[in-house]
């Protein structure tokens, strides 16, 4: 089991693109090699579930989770937040060493 939380600001967003997208099962979180650090998330809809993910389910919401990023995002917390004009998904991550100046990637 993933050690992740998921906010309710987070689980509200979820839910709200889920509900206008009409179809899904949650997000799915995953990492990739990429940027000048490392590392970078990547978000993307779960329309199904793969035999390995992990799934995460709180707040009525459901994140699936890689199994290869699980050592990564172990602890993390998952939210949303809105910074003037901008939203977006946040990761709270205490495994990340370093990041680079433009917040795409980290290392861990």
């Amino acid at each position: 089991m993933a050690n992740l939380s998921i906010t309710t600001a987070a689980a509200d967003q979820i839910r709200r693109v889920l509900d206008e997208r009409g179809h899904g099962l949650g997000l799915r979180v995953s990492v990739k090699p990429s940027g000048c650090s490392g590392y970078s998330y990547v978000l993307d809809f779960a329309d199904e579930a793969a035999n390995d993910d992990v799934i995460v389910e709180e707040h009525g919401v459901k994140v699936y989770v890689a199994p290869e990023a699980l050592d990564m995002l172990d602890g993390s917390e998952v939210d949303y937040v809105s910074e003037g004009l901008n939203r977006y998904f946040r990761f709270r991550n205490p495994n990340v060493k370093d990041e680079c100046g433009c917040g795409e990637s980290f290392s861990v």
